[in-house]
């Protein structure tokens, strides 16, 4: 972990991408933010069982939608919702489910910037609402 200090120091992020070198990217930024990553993993198993790990609590998620293999993030989310854990949208895909849960939620667009993530990450845990690009 990084000794980075500010409003995301020590918070525990679930990072859920499958493109590895995007995956790695936000990690090093989150990480150099001072973030304790969880993750990242590539898929919805993964994630949900990282989710459900005894003990371990999540600050926030930052959920790619489309993971490959024609999976996607949404039983994530919903698993998230049922936790009060906040999370975010990064995806290139510019149209989110019907859904009303999903489609209120904070949305970074792919490809996406260090100051972008960071930035929409902060705005999650401080629980401000809306969508951004």
């Amino acid at each position: 972990m990084s000794n980075a200090a500010g409003p995301l120091a020590g918070r525990r992020i679930l990072v859920v991408e499958d493109e590895y070198f995007i995956a790695e990217a936000m990690e090093e930024w989150l990480i150099g933010a001072g973030v304790e990553v969880v993750g990242p993993v590539p898929g919805v198993e993964q994630a949900l069982r990282l989710i459900g790990e005894p003990g371990k609590v999540l600050d926030g998620a930052v959920l790619d939608v489309n993971l490959g293999r024609g999976e996607t993030a949404y039983a994530i989310a919903d698993r998230l919702n049922e936790r009060g854990v906040p999370y975010l949208f990064a995806t290139g895909d510019v149209r989110i489910t019907d859904a009303p849960e999903h489609r209120r939620r904070l949305r970074l667009e792919k490809p996406l910037t260090r100051q972008q993530l960071i930035r929409q990450v902060e705005r999650l845990l401080a629980g401000s609402p809306g969508h951004s690009d």
